[in-house]
């Protein structure tokens, strides 16, 4: 059985100038049909988290999701994995604002008509309303990061935000915190507060 994670590498080199065959004689071995490209890796974590919650084994079921480094990179990954290069189905997700450029970079690489499924800011932003303020403070305090979180409240900056668009900052101030808190908010959530995007997400794939 190939490892999903060599895919993933092998798409990475190939998106970075590198040949592509390797890539393709992966997508042939393991049957490849569906690509999930996400801005980055902390929505990767997510996804496969919610996957797992929901007893699924995505490579197993044909579709790869591959983290992108950055919305940036659409046009380039979609070009590489979707109609013009792999053939896979391309979906995903976006955030808002980044609607429009998502559109254009799809469509100047031949791979209009995927379907991708909007976040209004960011998927951290959707899993903090869906989970709560409180919830998300509960998980930083369980996971150890409280005296972190203190010391970022304290700063200027911090005064008089709202405690969701505080929590949204506070993932982003460390490497690998996203990642990491990416994976703990999508195990916190009930059965029925999945946010809308990543929910219609899996039920597409």
């Amino acid at each position: 059985m190939v490892d999903i994670g060599a895919f993933r590498e092998a798409v990475g080199g190939w998106a970075a100038g590198g040949p592509g065959g390797p890539a393709n004689d992966l997508a042939v071995r393991m049957g490849l049909r569906t690509a999930v490209l996400l801005e980055g890796l902390s929505d990767l974590a997510a996804v496969e988290a919610l996957a797992e919650r929901r007893g699924r084994d995505l490579a197993a079921e044909g579709v790869c999701v591959v983290s992108m480094g950055g919305a940036m990179n659409v046009g380039r990954y979609a070009g590489l994995l979707g109609p013009p290069g792999l053939g896979l189905r391309l979906t995903g997700l976006c955030d808002a604002r980044e609607r429009p450029y998502y559109e254009r970079g799809l469509k100047r690489a031949g791979a209009a008509g995927g379907e991708f499924f909007v976040c209004a800011a960011d998927l951290e932003d959707e899993l903090i309303r869906a989970l709560g303020a409180a919830a998300v403070e509960e998980i930083v305090r369980a996971e150890g990061d409280v005296r972190a979180w203190q010391t970022f409240l304290r700063q200027p900056a911090q005064e008089g935000r709202p405690r969701e668009q505080q929590l949204r900052r506070f993932l982003g101030t460390k490497k690998g915190r996203k990642i990491r808190y990416g994976r703990l908010l999508v195990e916190g959530l009930g059965p029925c507060r999945v946010p809308a995007p990543l929910r219609d997400l899996l039920a597409n794939l």
